[in-house]
């Protein structure tokens, strides 16, 4: 087991204690263990940390970081936000809930990925119109296309004397301080594994950015030493080159804390290989990952993020690099609304009887 290392946790605590907050996400999230997945599996003991319980809209790993981003906004005088993503994102569901609850208007510039399909109001689409978010759905080829409509919404608002917030993915000013919400996720998990008595040998994440930023930079600060694997969700025209880019965010997280401690491409490990035909586009093995899941642990996991990082945890353990035994943390960000506009993709027609 590793040391509690009692003055630095108290000292990082203090540190986010004194950034501006509001309140948004029922914390602490579970840390579950998963047996018959791990027994199904025949490999190593699975626990889930569950950030799909955090509680706003469903829940998810947004939630924790909008508690950060929007007190900011609101500090700055923000009366309104713009956000962009696909149109299944899980931010911006989480976004518009966020600012229902806090009385900011959300603007959402959401870009088409699957095809007419993603027009439909079902999934994370219907839940932004419920929350009453202004949606506009586009086709973006690339993500400084997509930049550059949310821009214009937001002058367009400036321009009605609004003083709309832009967030994300036009603003990276601020994603510090999303990184920041993952230094805290990591922090009340090491207390977690304390009290449990539980040492992990990997962590898994759906990531490409600020989540594994925050946490591979509260590992380090802790000097804890089990490795945190992302399963990268993204494909090359939406993903930078992901070491560098999580390795960047963290030191600008780093900074924001006062924190001694810098991150170097090299640490950050990454794969890109279970994305399958892009970002949104369902895998033959995520599928399976979420089937297997269900069935075994009454969870649900999604098509885009947690499926696919599933998938990637799966294969380590099927080819050996993950052994009988080991202990493995399972970072769930939550996104399962997502699964109720990708029926079609998982071909369970079959599946229904009916009594003449």
């Amino acid at each position: 087991m590793f040391k509690y290392e009692k003055e630095k946790t108290q000292r990082l605590k203090e540190r986010i204690g004194k950034l501006p907050r509001v309140h948004l996400a029922n914390l602490p999230t579970p840390l579950e263990a998963a047996s018959r997945l791990s027994e199904a599996l025949k490999g190593p003991e699975i626990y889930f940390k569950r950030d799909d319980l955090t509680g706003l809209a469903f829940g998810g790993n947004k939630t924790r970081m909008f508690e950060f981003i929007l007190a900011h906004a609101l500090n700055m005088g923000a009366d309104s936000v713009v956000a962009g993503a696909a149109a299944q994102s899980n931010y911006c569901r989480q976004m518009a809930a966020a600012c229902s609850k806090l009385g900011l208007k959300a603007y959402l510039v959401l870009r088409k990925v699957r095809g007419d399909i993603d027009f439909q109001p079902q999934g994370n689409l219907l839940l932004d119109l419920l929350l009453g978010a202004n949606v506009e759905i586009i086709e973006a080829k690339s993500p400084a296309e997509q930049t550059h409509i949310m821009q214009e919404v937001a002058e367009g608002l400036k321009a009605k004397g609004h003083r709309p917030y832009l967030a994300r993915m036009a603003n990276i000013e601020d994603v510090g301080l999303d990184a920041i919400a993952y230094v805290n996720c990591l922090l009340e998990l090491y207390e977690q594994l304390i009290d449990m008595n539980l040492k992990p040998t990997y962590l898994y994440v759906a990531a490409a950015d600020t989540t594994q930023a925050g946490l591979v930079l509260g590992a380090k600060y802790l000097g804890l030493d089990f490795p945190i694997i992302g399963i990268n969700p993204l494909d090359k025209i939406w993903a930078e080159d992901v070491p560098p880019a999580v390795a960047k965010i963290a030191n600008m997280a780093a900074e924001i804390l006062g924190l001694d401690v810098r991150v170097e491409p090299s640490e950050v490990i990454s794969y890109g290989e279970y994305v399958g035909e892009g970002y949104g586009k369902v895998t033959k093995e995520g599928v399976e990952a979420i089937k297997l899941v269900a069935e075994k642990e009454g969870l649900f996991l999604d098509p885009v993020y947690t499926g696919k990082a599933m998938s990637g945890l799966i294969d380590h353990i099927r080819k050996g690099k993950i052994k009988r035994g080991e202990k493995v943390i399972f970072l769930h960000t939550g996104g399962f609304p997502a699964l109720f506009a990708y029926s079609t993709e998982f071909k369970l027609e079959d599946k229904v009887k009916v009594r003449e």
